[in-house]
């Protein structure tokens, strides 16, 4: 059995996003799909003592916006100091901040080009903290063929996939019966039942950055995740 999971990158996802990563035996970065405005691509939110607040890294648009995710360039380099200084503020109080803010930091101060790059380095390193040793490939790395569920099912057929894990929000779109066609089990991943776990300012929010999660719990923050063991 070889589970294989396609999603396209996000900037420092919350917790299941990982747990997805660590369910299946290679995960695919599907960043030759459309970059999309106002959406997990380049942005995400923390939490604050006004509630959760979204982080946005400034992207270049391009005509009509008819550009891939990996070739969507980051705009300038201000938003950097700006976001580690939001996260900061914010977390610095937490349990485990310290643990992983020289780290962070560091990652903060590298000059990123394409918006891919950037989320591919904060998605290593969390999976690095996490002990994730899934495999990491991105879809250029394939051969890529036509039709949306065509395409993902040719590419779990290039990676040697016999059941694909699938986030919720493709069942608007994802046809079932090309993956039972090619001898492939389709499975939706279930994002219910998270608990929660200590965290800062007021009434608890599951939607947020990992990271939230890390500054909280540090190497505990498995016992909150679903597939991270």
């Amino acid at each position: 059995m070889s589970k294989v999971a396609i999603l396209q990158s996000n900037y420092i996802p919350w917790k299941g996003y990982f747990d997805i990563i660590s369910a299946a035996d290679e995960f695919i970065i599907y960043d030759d799909m459309q970059f999309t405005k106002r959406d997990w691509r380049n942005r995400n939110l923390i939490k604050t003592p006004q509630g959760a607040k979204w982080i946005t890294v400034p992207v270049k648009v391009k005509g009509k916006f008819d550009q891939s995710i990996k070739n969507t360039e980051i705009d300038g380099c201000d938003w950097k100091e700006q976001h580690w200084k939001a996260i900061s503020l914010n977390y610095k109080k937490s349990k485990f901040f310290k643990e992983l803010s020289h780290q962070l930091e560091e990652l903060y101060s590298v000059d990123y080009q394409y918006i891919s790059e950037l989320n591919r380095t904060f998605i290593s390193f969390i999976c690095n903290y996490l002990e994730i040793n899934t495999k990491i490939s991105n879809s250029w790395d394939y051969s890529l063929s036509d039709g949306k569920t065509e395409r993902l099912v040719d590419l779990c057929r290039q990676a040697g996939a016999t059941e694909y894990i699938s986030g919720p929000a493709a069942k608007d779109y994802i046809e079932p019966n090309c993956f039972s066609d090619a001898g492939i089990q389709l499975t939706w991943f279930d994002y219910s039942g998270y608990p929660e776990y200590p965290q800062l300012w007021g009434e608890f929010v599951h939607g947020v950055t990992i990271l939230d999660l890390l500054f909280n719990c540090g190497k505990d923050s498995k016992k909150y995740m679903r597939f991270v063991k």
